[in-house]
């Protein structure tokens, strides 16, 4: 008996203590403190373990060799969970700042990046990767698609002649189905389960085809194109001769065309400088715009108060709804139209061209790439969404944008388009910058845009520039699962980039 007693009063307390250490785990992982000052130390939670594994795997390789390698395996899970939110939610006020920071400034070119004969492609125009980030697609200037596996850079295929033009955009539907678009004036489906041959063609527009959207919500593909239409096409009923299709709006000087992240916002950018915003989106309506000379002849000088007035205004704005606009007369008042003419450091007193045009991965801000109308200077500028903002007079627009943040870029390879992108989290920038990239933050942290949103318009943070081509960068992607990037050039090549430890 006496024997047993001490093993009864001592097991308790083992389940205690055992409780204990799973309550501290938890409190360090929920915490994400810095480097712990033992290996056993840092057990408790991803947050710790990533970084006691970060600095061991930058200190110029003082650790062993299966440490630096679990080091690598352990960051590229943390960021892979912490990017496509299959982890637990990451409050950003205790997030580890200093991890991303250091993660991304050692992205470094891959030694097996994809190369391109130019001969045979031609320019690299846009780049995209599956949801699933398992298959890398090359819209190339001569015709054909290539895909690519983004972790061994191992060719998988060429559609060749996947158009009788320039391939300009690829957009995935699903991790199966995407779709291209051409300056041949179509659209083309495509499934990568069967790539011998298209899934069908979808004709429809009258000029260059140049990007392409995809609501989730309804499953229609919207494109639009040079010809000044944009064109939404029932996916649910498509067969081999096509799907049904109608125009959805039209205006001229349409040079991009986005859908925000929850499909309630359509922004349009032109190369007039305005800036065209249609908000409680419906696709099912249709909604034309019968003459652009009243959109210019309306148009007002921006403001000249100081940055503090044009932090404010945004630019100059107006808005067309059914009540004012006579071609909406009798229709819902969903889809009313916003005409911007955003801020552009620089430019006050010169026209614009707003060639690119992205959103935030949160739909929290809008990204545009502008040139001036003399093509000697180019900005990269961030506009906040302004939801929330205090009501307005009736005769002002209910949401408008505010620049937050911008930079002024290289302005080399001028009169071609240079496509940037959002890292999948929203905290990184990915610009294509002359023969190279530079990669933006919006402070020195790589925080959220909402935990470091600016009182007065602010310069964007340069975290790293990488120079890897030999000809001018035309366009950029981020993995959506891995921590990695692709840049396409002038000459043909795409690069890779991972971290570098």
């Amino acid at each position: 008996m006496s024997s047993g007693q001490p093993s009864d009063s001592k097991e308790p307390r083992a389940d205690l203590l055992r409780e204990e250490e799973e309550e501290e785990e938890e409190s360090d992982e929920d915490r994400c403190s810095s480097r712990p000052t033992s290996p056993q130390a840092g057990r408790g939670g991803a947050g710790t373990q990533v970084s006691w594994e970060l600095e061991a795997a930058t200190d110029g390789g003082t650790g062993s060799g299966d440490r630096g390698s679990s080091a690598a395996d352990s960051l590229f899970a943390w960021i892979c969970k912490r990017t496509v939110r299959r982890g637990p939610f990451v409050d950003p006020a205790r997030d580890n700042f200093r991890n991303m920071t250091r993660l991304y400034s050692s992205m470094s070119p891959a030694t097996d990046s994809v190369n391109l004969s130019t001969q045979t492609h031609g320019a690299v125009f846009n780049l995209e990767y599956s949801p699933d980030g398992s298959v890398l697609t090359v819209a190339c200037e001569q015709t054909e698609v290539l895909l690519f596996d983004p972790v061994s850079s191992r060719h998988i295929k060429t559609l060749v002649e996947a158009h009788e033009d320039c391939v300009n955009n690829i957009r995935f539907l699903d991790n199966r189905l995407f779709a291209t678009c051409s300056d041949d004036t179509t659209i083309a489906l495509w499934d990568l389960r069967k790539l011998n041959s298209k899934v069908c063609s979808l004709h429809g527009h009258a000029s260059w085809v140049k990007n392409i959207e995809y609501d989730t919500h309804t499953r229609l593909l919207v494109t639009s194109g040079f010809d000044g239409n944009v064109i939404t096409w029932d996916t649910n009923r498509f067969t081999e001769d096509g799907c049904p299709h109608k125009k959805f709006f039209h205006t001229r000087y349409l040079m991009r065309m986005r859908l925000t992240p929850d499909c309630s916002k359509m922004l349009i950018s032109t190369s007039s400088g305005y800036l065209l915003i249609l908000h409680d989106l419906d696709l099912t309506q249709s909604l034309e715009v019968g003459s652009y000379r009243i959109l210019r002849s309306r148009r007002a000088p921006l403001s000249t108060e100081g940055s503090s007035a044009g932090s404010r205004s945004g630019g100059s704005r107006h808005t067309i709804d059914s009540k004012t606009h006579p071609h909406r007369e009798g229709l819902s008042p969903r889809n009313s139209l916003e005409v911007l003419t955003p801020e552009i450091p620089g430019e006050r007193d010169r026209g614009n061209c707003i060639t690119s045009l992205q959103l935030h991965p949160k739909g929290w801000a809008t990204l545009l790439r502008c040139s001036s109308n003399m093509d000697d200077q180019e900005w990269t500028c961030v506009y906040e969404f302004q939801e929330g903002a205090p009501p307005r007079p009736p005769v002002s627009p209910r949401c408008s944008l505010r620049l937050t943040h911008y930079i002024e870029e290289a302005n080399v390879g001028r009169g071609y388009i240079k496509e940037l992108c959002f890292s999948p989290d929203g905290r990184l920038i990915c610009s294509p910058y002359g023969y190279g990239v530079r990669l933006l933050a919006f402070d020195e942290q790589c925080g959220e845009l909402a935990d470091c949103m600016p009182v007065r318009t602010a310069l964007l943070r340069e975290i790293r520039s990488i120079y890897s081509h030999s000809d001018v960068v035309l366009t950029s992607k981020f993995s959506p699962t891995h921590c990695q990037f692709a840049s396409g050039c002038l000459s043909g090549r795409v690069a890779l980039y991972q971290p570098h430890f």
